[in-house]
């Protein structure tokens, strides 16, 4: 992160944002009312949104000429206005808060992925023969769910332990007194299930099963452990190696959970704890899971948040991370909460939270942990950063002076055109965007109007087709200018390629070099010398890096519409054929050619082909007389 801000420090140093006339009057025309507001850049991006029990005091505060942290003074930088809504109360202004930040994602904001889901188990208690699921999300159906499971623990091997010992089914028939089968499965004959599936048990036993596996995963291992441990001994005496060693592994497992209990802690504690730690520039919270008196894991988020204080940060963090997992009744924190923030919490997740900003005794211990990991993942992780400034941002800054570019090289594309002898013509467009690839703006273009294997053509169209798109505005990944075009080749197709930006007027607005492959040679527009950037430099693998990337996906997409065209009949061309029936036809005639050699009758004996779709086939397969593909 702090090579990130270093850059922004210096893109804007000559750009000072002071309290201009229009913020000053929007300032005065403040509300005292809760609201929501959204800070923007001189381009109108959001670049924060944030939300306030007072949205006059809360805005004026960025504007103050006070000391604030660097990140925060990083973002004020690069406000050049903000817009504001008022809500109804404060629990309203936290509701639109959160859904802004969805829409918007800004820069300055805590973004937590909704896709990055932890895995439960979750058991139906009401169901009459439950079974064990691992799932995602977590719903309010009355069922049971524990977790959740991550950093080296696996549900997925923590169910299998739980078939291993106790007779659970893991089919997803829905079994009850009215509806069973008749034979049972295989897992039955093996030992592994009671098969309530032909009532060989009763409702009643098959819970106290269930019991024993919700006794199991509240934290008791006791039980299972001496099951498997029985298994793996009888499976080695009968000379059933391969179960053994599978029921060793199990055991290894449930002797890693032990590993986790933390002493003199009850079975049936399960809190959060979580710290928030900043060098105040860079910041990290870590979050320690423990449940039924053990830590399931510990996990650290990288955390940019443009908050005045560092607790509305660690605020509006619990608000995103508890959109889809349980809150247990205890959470820990390192920075204190007023009670309205509490009571705002509690309100706005509908349950009552024990938050214990000042731990003491087991707390405070668990509570140092969780800083302790805080800590050193700031310090690997700003070292990770350093490493992907270099290769990105610091790559592109690189380039721009070794080329003598205009403008710095923020949005790159390179063009590539794919084809074998002339057929199947595609050029791909690959986007990256600080130095890294922004895979939601590739686009592929399917050549159409160059004949046989003409790369300079075939190039020609693509640029012609995506300069008019950007000039039109059209299309979403077509309407932003490119800084730097590359294109793959030297100085022939670095030549025909800028002819093209002429043609639209838009030489003097993008920039466009070409990489020659021999020997890595850049070459620019009106110069017959090219460049030869250090070999094995960051802005050299910049380049190789997007050049390959575009390489690859011309290819991908020419392999793919070489695979249609041969797995393509003739038969797909014929009005009401479809899949099913094409495949119907394929089945009884073989080929394409023996369909066209076909009587009406014989077409129309074959299923789903009736007399008047008869007659179309054979029409169509006698006036186009070509020969099957399949032949």
């Amino acid at each position: 992160m702090f090579f990130l801000f270093s850059f922004l420090f210096n893109l804007i140093k000559d750009y000072t944002i002071h309290m201009n006339e229009k913020i000053n009057n929007k300032l005065k025309t403040l509300t005292t009312k809760p609201g929501v507001y959204i800070m923007k850049d001189s381009t109108g991006l959001v670049i924060y949104v944030g939300k306030a029990k007072n949205l006059k005091n809360r805005v004026s505060q960025y504007f103050r000429n006070s000391s604030k942290p660097t990140k925060v003074q990083a973002m004020v930088d690069n406000i050049d206005s903000f817009d504001y809504f008022i809500t109804m109360s404060e629990m309203d202004a936290l509701a639109l808060e959160n859904n802004l930040i969805k829409k918007y994602q800004p820069f300055y904001n805590i973004l937590l992925k909704d896709d990055k889901q932890f895995p439960y188990i979750k058991i139906d208690v009401k169901s009459e023969f439950p079974k064990i699921e691992i799932v995602r999300k977590v719903k309010n159906d009355g069922a049971k769910y524990f977790g959740p499971y991550f950093a080296g623990i696996d549900a997925r091997e923590i169910v299998k332990s739980i078939h291993s010992a106790f007779k659970i089914r893991s089919c997803n028939l829905k079994i009850s007194k009215n509806s069973f089968t008749k034979r049972e499965c295989l897992n039955y004959s093996l030992g592994l299930c009671s098969a309530p599936c032909t009532m060989k048990i009763s409702s009643q036993e098959y819970k106290k099963e269930i019991d024993k596996v919700i006794n199991f995963l509240n934290g008791n291992d006791d039980e299972i452990e001496l099951i498997l441990k029985e298994k793996m001994e009888n499976a080695a005496k009968n000379e059933n190696f391969e179960n053994a060693i599978i029921l060793r592994d199990r055991l290894k497992m449930i002797a890693k959970l032990k590993q986790k209990i933390v002493a003199n802690l009850p079975k049936d504690i399960s809190k959060d704890v979580f710290s928030y730690y900043s060098d105040g520039l860079s910041g990290v919270i870590t979050n320690m899971v423990v449940r039924s008196g053990k830590i399931l894991g510990i996990i650290s988020y990288p955390c940019l948040d443009a908050e005045l204080e560092e607790s509305q940060t660690l605020f509006n963090f619990l608000i995103q991370y508890y959109q889809n997992l349980i809150i247990p009744h205890e959470i820990i924190l390192s920075h204190n909460f007023d009670e309205k923030d509490k009571e705002l919490l509690n309100k706005y997740f509908n349950k009552k939270i024990n938050i214990i900003s000042n731990p003491h005794g087991l707390n405070k211990n668990l509570l140092d942990m969780a800083t302790e990991n805080a800590k050193e993942y700031l310090e690997k992780h700003l070292e990770k950063e350093k490493i992907k400034y270099n290769n990105s941002i610091g790559a592109i800054k690189m380039l721009q002076s070794k080329l003598n570019l205009k403008e710095l090289p923020l949005r790159m594309e390179c063009y590539d055109i794919s084809n074998i002898s002339g057929t199947n013509k595609v050029c791909s467009m690959v986007v990256f965007i600080n130095g890294e690839a922004s895979k939601k703006d590739y686009r592929k273009f399917k050549i159409k109007t160059v004949k046989g294997a003409n790369d300079f053509a075939s190039l020609e169209e693509a640029l012609k087709r995506r300069l008019k798109r950007f000039l039109e505005q059209n299309g979403e990944s077509f309407k932003e200018k490119p800084n730097l075009i590359i294109i793959d080749g030297g100085k022939g197709q670095l030549s025909s390629s800028f002819s093209i930006l002429k043609e639209f007027g838009l030489d003097n607005q993008i920039q466009m070099i070409s990489l020659a492959k021999r020997i890595e040679e850049v070459f620019t527009p009106n110069s017959s010398t090219p460049i030869l950037l250090k070999p094995y430099s960051a802005e050299l693998k910049l380049l190789q890096r997007i050049r390959d990337e575009a390489h690859r996906f011309a290819i991908t997409y020419h392999r793919a519409l070489r695979n249609k065209k041969q797995t393509t009949s003739i038969l797909d061309n014929i009005p009401g054929i479809g899949p099913k029936k094409r495949d119907a036809l394929l089945k009884v005639f073989g080929t394409s050619n023996n369909i066209a050699k076909a009587e009406i009758n014989l077409l129309e004996s074959v299923p789903g082909i009736n007399k008047s779709l008869a007659i179309t086939i054979h029409n169509y397969l006698q006036n186009n007389n070509v020969q099957s593909i399949e032949e």
